[in-house]
Parts: C-alpha cells; sequence; structure tokens
C-alpha cells in the first residue's frame, strides 16, 4: 500500500525542509485595483469571482463579444460587490474610456495578444489566460511589450502555484526520483468519429465578426460558441495549445527553464474523420491524436494526447511522468502525486491533491500572488516568461506537425534554424483590418 508523503518525511532528514505549499503574505487592503475583464464567460468569470474575493478589486468594466453574457454577468458582479461595471463589446473602446490598473484576459486564444498589448498600452498590469499567443510571434510581442513597459503579467498556470505541485516539484529537485532521462506529458479521453454540425445565423446578442477578430471570419456554428472554440485551429491549437501548456510548463518548472534542441511531431484525425469547412457544415479541424517529441541536452521529453480509447489500462489520464534512476514520479491534477520506487522493496510515496472545487483549480494562490507581484515589483510565479516558453513548445509541436518534419529551435534568436518555411510559420497573416503586432 502506499503511504502518504507526510508519513514518509517524518522519517526522513528532508521533513524539515519539504514544503507543502508557497507562502503568500497578505496584500494591504488598503490598495483597491480598478479591474476589467475581457472574455467574460465561464472562466473569466472564474477568475474574477477571485480577484473580487480576496478584496482589493473594483469592478469597473466587462467586455465580450456576446451581450447576453455582459448583461448576466454585470448583474453578477454588483450583486456579490456591490460594483457596477460598464460593458463593452469593443476592448479598444474600453482602454479609451476607462482608467485600468488591471486587466484579466480570458477571450479565445486568437485575442489574447492583441487584448494583452492594449491592456499593456493602456498601463495596466495583466492577468492573462495561457496560452500567451495563437502563434509564437504573438508571445514574443506580449513578452517584449511587458518588459518595455515594466507591467507584471501573471499567466493562468495555476498548476505553478498548486500546493502539491510545489511540494511535488521539491521532491523531483531534490532528488527524489535520481536522475531523470524521460518525461511523459499526456491527456487521454473518450471520444469516435465526429459528424458535421449545421452552420446557421449568429444569434442576435452575439458580434460575430468581432468574435472571428484577426483570424478567417468562417461561418457561424453553435460547435464553436459558446465553449468549443480550442478545436478550431483559426482559434486556436487544439490539446497541445490548451492542456499541453500546462504539462509542458510543469517540464520546464523541474528542468529550470531549458529549451529544446529539436521538436517534431505527429498527428491527425483518423478517428475524428476528415476536417469539413462548407457554407452548410462544419466540424473541428484539430487532430483527435498527436505526438511531441523535445530533445534536450540531457533529457527526452514527450507530449501525447488522443481523444479516443478513454484511459485503458493506465492508472491515470492526463499528467507528466519523469522516469529516474531511482524511480517513476508522476504528477496529476486531481490525483496529486505519486513516486513509485525503482526497488519493489520501498513503499510507494504518495501526495494527495489540494484543490479549490468545484473546477479543480487554485486560483486564489495564483491570483494573490499576481497581486503580490504588483506590490513589490517582483516577478510572479507564472510570469510572462514562464507562459511564453510553455507556450512556445506547444506550438512548436503544433508547427512540426503541420510542416511534416522536425524542427530545431534557436531559444535565444526566437527563431528556428536553416528553415525559412518555418520560420514564416511562427506569424501569420491577419485579416483586415486587423494588424500583426510587431516588436518594438
Amino acid at each position: 500500500m502506499p503511504i502518504q508523503r507526510r508519513t514518509f518525511l517524518a522519517g526522513t532528514a528532508a521533513a524539515a525542509t519539504l514544503t507543502s505549499a508557497p507562502k503568500i503574505h497578505a496584500a494591504s487592503k488598503d490598495k483597491q485595483y480598478r479591474t476589467a475583464l475581457i472574455g467574460a464567460g465561464w472562466w473569466g468569470m472564474n477568475i474574477l469571482r477571485e480577484a473580487m474575493a480576496g478584496g482589493q478589486t473594483k469592478v469597473v468594466a466587462l467586455c465580450d463579444v456576446d451581450s447576453d453574457r455582459l448583461e448576466i454577468n454585470a448583474e453578477e458582479v454588483s450583486d456579490l460587490s456591490g460594483d457596477t461595471p460598464r460593458t463593452y463589446r469593443d476592448y479598444r473602446e474600453l482602454f479609451e474610456k476607462e482608467d485600468v490598473d488591471v486587466a484579466i484576459i480570458a477571450t479565445p486564444d486568437h485575442w489574447h495578444a492583441l487584448n494583452a498589448l492594449a491592456a499593456i498600452e493602456a498601463g495596466a498590469h495583466v492577468f492573462i489566460e495561457k496560452p500567451t499567443g495563437h502563434t509564437i510571434g504573438e508571445s514574443q510581442a506580449v513578452l517584449a511589450a511587458s518588459r518595455a513597459a515594466d507591467r507584471i503579467v501573471q499567466v493562468g498556470l495555476h498548476r505553478r502555484i498548486g500546493p502539491h505541485h510545489v511540494s511535488g516539484m521539491k521532491f523531483l529537485k531534490d532528488g527524489g526520483a535520481g536522475d531523470i532521462g524521460l518525461v511523459r506529458m499526456f491527456v487521454h479521453s473518450r471520444g469516435g468519429a465526429e459528424k458535421p454540425t449545421r452552420n446557421s445565423e449568429p444569434p442576435e446578442n452575439l458580434d460575430w465578426d468581432m468574435y472571428c477578430g484577426p483570424a478567417p471570419l468562417r461561418p457561424y456554428c453553435r460547435r464553436i460558441h459558446p465553449g468549443g472554440f480550442r478545436h478550431f485551429l483559426d482559434f486556436a491549437n487544439g490539446t497541445l495549445g490548451d492542456w499541453g501548456v500546462h504539462w509542458l510548463d510543469q517540464m520546464l518548472w523541474w528542468s529550470d527553464q531549458q529549451s529544446p534542441t529539436s521538436v517534431h511531431s505527429t498527428g491527425g484525425r483518423p478517428i475524428a474523420g476528415a476536417a469539413v469547412l462548407n457554407d452548410d457544415e462544419q466540424t473541428t479541424d484539430a487532430p483527435d491524436h498527436q505526438t511531441a517529441t523535445y530533445e534536450f541536452d540531457s533529457f527526452t521529453a514527450t507530449w501525447e494526447h488522443r481523444k479516443f480509447a478513454g484511459q485503458g489500462p493506465e492508472q491515470t489520464s492526463i499528467g507528466c511522468y519523469f522516469f529516474g534512476t531511482q524511480g517513476t514520479f508522476h504528477i496529476g491534477w486531481r490525483d496529486g502525486w505519486t513516486f513509485y520506487p525503482a526497488d519493489s522493496k520501498k513503499q510507494v510515496i504518495h501526495q494527495d491533491a489540494e484543490l479549490q472545487e468545484p473546477d479543480g483549480h487554485n486560483l486564489k494562490l495564483l491570483y494573490a500572488d499576481f497581486l503580490r507581484s504588483i506590490e513589490t515589483g517582483n516577478r510572479p510565479a507564472a510570469d510572462i516568461t514562464v507562459g511564453h516558453q510553455a507556450t512556445t513548445l506547444a506550438l512548436l509541436g503544433m508547427l512540426s506537425m503541420k510542416l511534416g518534419r522536425s524542427v530545431r529551435w534557436d531559444a535565444g534568436a526566437g527563431q528556428i534554424i536553416g528553415d525559412d518555411e518555418a520560420n514564416g510559420m511562427l506569424r501569420r497573416t491577419y485579416r483586415e483590418p486587423w494588424t500583426y503586432p510587431e516588436i518594438g
């Protein structure tokens, strides 16, 4: 039977040093941050609720292309805090009219960079959902702008600060699993063939042209909005660009932010079927499975996901395995972390997860860390540099899959080595009148 981590540590020298949670100092309640939420959907409101609960947030504005969401969520904000936020359909108008200290950005991925850059230009600190761009060039622009303006940007990588992730990383970094040679990151779920969904006129409450924004203006389909955009490559980058960013970040955290020398990825839609997009109907177009290999100087890391077959014989369907000379370490989501010693005579070590429910996150800790960083000027736990690197690795995997070949990455230059076609894919063409961001 596995023993609990705290029982194990009671008999080891590590007991005095291994911490299970980060120390978040209470911020001064005297400061009230004028806060705007851009992207007032389910997850954006989750973040805003945590911000309001912390006692340092005055909600001055909500922005969304869905007027029904704006009305409902503005009422909720008023009920919870007494604030009466003004509502906007266009984030540019919001920043022209409002004095904003903090911008929370929870729009679809293809909007993240433009929203963040506008917020930084307006002088706001930014809490932005991952990924930090739909393309690597966008993410580079956000990183450069935040540094030039000396703005704090916290990325929504709440696993960077969750208690079992913090203690698990200390276990690894202290050599608990020995020397690590291979990291395997994965997410698996059930699924099957996908049938096309009929296109339709956008609902009256939805500004579909603004929703698409810099992306191609494709027919409206209820599979996209609300909630399905992540599997349409015009707007996001599938499972690797979603879940992959979280678990790539765990690997980067353990490796002290090393950069890979090469990336190779394959994937497709053999189960979901060929993507469909015409005037009458459409399907998603993200891969239903994908593998990616990241080569580092001293270890190899792999990503894999599939949207079919379920968990199968594995004990878990999500997380990271770190394979070392002393055994195998798994860090997951709701199942905490577990170490399986290579010596079968030794007991398994386990720590349960500590999460906020019902969504299983650690936003409270992450948002408190964000506000503390604004007050102190220190970099937050999930600083833009951290989020940018995790985003970059995910997008390099997507880029390699589309190209059908490996790419060699020069992290210092932010370029792919010796491949003009691949470097051209670090950016994309925006739909007029939107302009792709440049690094000033």
